[in-house]
C-alpha cells in the first residue's frame, strides 16, 4: 500500500506553527515511505474562511518548503458530493432527520451544564416518525452512532485508544441549510483523496471515534490514525500572542532560516537519540511515528536561535546575501549595486559567524554598503577624539603607501606603528572601527579593511581625519 499523508489546514488565519509542525509531519512521513503528500483547504466556513489566509498558508508551507505533490483540494468545491453520501446514508438508514429547535438545543445544553456533562444531543428524533414534524423546522441530518459497545482506535503515537460508544452522540452530518459538517466533509474527501494516514493534532482524537462509526457505516477502509501532542508555552499553558511569535510569517519576519525552522518543529514532540541538528534529508530517512512523543512539547526560543545559528553558518554565501539584501535595501533606502553585493559576499564569512539570525546578519553588514560620509552611532562618535582623530590620519597615511591590500598586510603595518609610538593595539583599532564602520562592534578590522578595499578604506578615513599623502 502506498502510503497518502495531507495537511488540511482551514483558512481562518495565519499558519500556526502547531498547523506548521503537522503539515512538517505529514511531509516527512510520505517523504519517508515514498508516499504522497497533500494539501486540503477546507474553507467550508465562508463567513472566516479568507483569500487572505489560503495565500499565507500557501506561501507558508512554500517558504518551508513542505509544497504538496498535487494540486490543492478546495473542500468548498466538493460539497456536492458530500450531500450524496449524506443521502446515500439517509437512504440506508444510517443517517435520519432531526427537526430539534434552536429553543430545544439550548434546553440540552443548559441542562448537560447544570449537571457538570458535556453537550450531547439525545437523541429525540433518532426513531421518531417525521410525519409527526413541525413544518416551519428546517431540519438537519444526524448520523445514527452506534450506542452499545466500545470503539478502539490504535492510534500510531498515542497507543490503543478506546471510548464507550455510549459517550457519543449523533452527529450532524447537514446543516439544516443542507451544508455539510467538518465531520462528513473530512471523511468524504479522506476516501476519495486516497488518504491512508491521518495524522495530526490530539485535539482531533474525540473526532476519530466519531470519524471511524461514518467509515465504517459506509464501508469504507479507516485510515491509520496517529494524533500528535499539542504545542504549549514554556510554562505548560495554551500557546498565545503572549508567549511571543506563533505564526510561520512571524519566524521568517525574525530572521529564521526555514530549514532551521523545520528542524525546530520537527524536535517539538519527536526524537532520534540525543540528536537536536537534524538536517532534512537525515530527518527523511530517521523520521517515523514510533519515536513521536505523547506529552506536550513546549516552544524553547533559545534552542530556535541556536539552530539557526548553526544553520546560517552552513548556508551558502550567495543564498544569505540575496536574504539579507532587501532588508539592507529598506534599511539604507537603496538600492544595492552588483558591487555592493559583491562586498558582501566577500562579508559575508566572517559576518554569518557572529549573527543568530537573517536581521541581526543584515544590520551587522549595512556598514559595508553605506554611502560615506558614515554617520557613527553614539558610541562610536565618543571614540573620534582630537587624538584619535590624529592618529587615524596617521594610520591613512601609512596604508596609502601599501601595495599588497591583504589583511596580514594591513596588521603588520598597523601593528609596526602601534609598536613605534608605544600604543596598545585596542586603542588604534577601535578608533578605526568607528571611523570605518560608524560603530564599536565589527568583524576584525583587518577584516574589514581588506573587504572593503583600499579606496574605500582610505576614503573612509579621510572623511574623519584627512592626511598629507607621503
Amino acid at each position: 500500500m502506498s502510503v497518502v499523508t495531507r495537511f488540511a489546514p482551514s483558512p481562518t488565519g495565519y499558519l500556526h506553527i502547531g498547523g506548521a509542525r503537522t503539515a512538517l509531519f505529514n511531509w516527512l512521513y510520505a517523504r519517508h515511505h515514498e508516499g504522497t503528500f497533500l494539501l486540503r483547504i477546507e474553507d467550508t466556513d465562508r463567513l472566516r474562511s479568507t483569500k487572505e489566509a489560503i495565500d499565507a498558508i500557501f506561501d507558508a508551507l512554500h517558504w518551508l518548503e513542505l509544497d504538496p505533490d498535487e494540486e490543492p483540494v478546495y473542500q468548498t468545491s466538493r460539497m456536492d458530493r458530500h450531500v450524496e453520501v449524506a443521502k446515500q446514508l439517509l437512504a440506508e438508514g444510517l443517517a435520519y432527520h432531526c427537526y430539534c429547535t434552536e429553543a430545544e438545543l439550548a434546553d440540552m445544553r443548559e441542562t448537560a451544564k447544570q449537571q457538570g456533562k458535556p453537550m450531547r444531543y439525545d437523541g429525540r428524533w433518532r426513531d421518531r416518525d417525521p410525519s409527526t414534524a413541525p413544518q416551519d423546522v428546517k431540519p438537519t441530518v444526524r448520523f445514527k452512532a452506534p450506542f452499545e459497545g466500545t470503539t478502539l482506535i490504535k492510534d500510531l503515537i498515542q497507543g490503543e485508544v478506546k471510548v464507550e460508544n455510549a459517550q457519543l452522540d449523533d452527529m450532524v452530518l447537514l446543516r439544516a441549510d443542507g451544508t455539510p459538517t467538518y465531520m462528513l466533509s473530512a471523511v468524504v474527501d479522506d476516501h476519495d483523496m486516497g488518504v491512508t494516514h491521518v495524522i495530526r493534532g490530539d485535539d482531533h482524537l474525540t473526532n476519530a471515534f466519531r470519524q471511524t462509526h461514518l467509515y465504517r457505516a459506509l464501508s469504507w477502509a479507516v485510515p491509520a490514525f496517529a494524533h500528535m501532542s499539542l504545542i504549549h508555552a514554556p510554562d505548560g499553558s495554551k500557546l498565545s500572542k503572549r508567549h511571543g511569535a506563533i505564526g510561520v510569517a512571524a519566524y521568517r519576519e525574525m530572521g529564521i532560516l526555514p530549514e532551521a525552522l523545520r528542524n525546530y518543529l520537527l524536535r517539538l514532540g519527536w526524537s532520534h537519540g540525543d540528536d537536536e541538528i537534524i538536517p532534512t534529508a537525515r530527518a527523511i530517512e530517521w523520521f517515523n511515528l514510533d519515536a513521536a512523543g505523547r506529552s506536550s512539547a513546549r516552544v524553547d526560543m533559545q534552542k530556535l536561535e541556536y539552530l539557526n545559528g548553526h544553520y546560517l553558518r552552513e548556508a551558502e554565501d550567495q543564498r544569505l546575501v540575496g536574504l539579507i539584501a532587501p532588508k539592507i535595501e529598506g534599511a539604507l533606502d537603496q538600492k544595492l549595486e552588483n558591487r555592493d553585493e559583491a562586498i558582501l559576499h566577500r562579508a559575508m564569512p566572517g559576518l554569518k559567524a557572529r549573527a543568530k539570525d537573517l536581521n541581526e546578519l543584515a544590520e551587522h553588514a549595512t556598514f559595508y554598503v553605506c554611502k560615506r560620509p558614515i554617520v557613527p552611532n553614539e558610541k562610536a562618535a565618543k571614540l573620534l577624539d582630537d587624538t584619535t582623530r590624529a592618529q587615524i590620519s596617521n594610520v591613512g597615511a601609512r596604508l596609502e603607501a601599501l601595495d599588497s591590500w591583504t589583511e596580514d598586510a594591513l596588521e603588520a603595518t598597523i601593528q609596526e606603528l602601534v609598536k613605534a609610538e608605544d600604543l596598545k593595539l585596542g586603542k588604534v583599532a577601535q578608533p578605526l572601527r568607528a571611523a570605518l564602520t560608524g560603530s564599536t562592534i565589527s568583524p576584525g578590522i583587518f577584516e574589514v579593511m581588506a573587504i572593503l578595499g583600499k579606496v574605500e578604506t582610505l576614503d573612509r578615513l579621510r572623511d574623519v581625519a584627512p592626511w598629507d599623502s607621503l
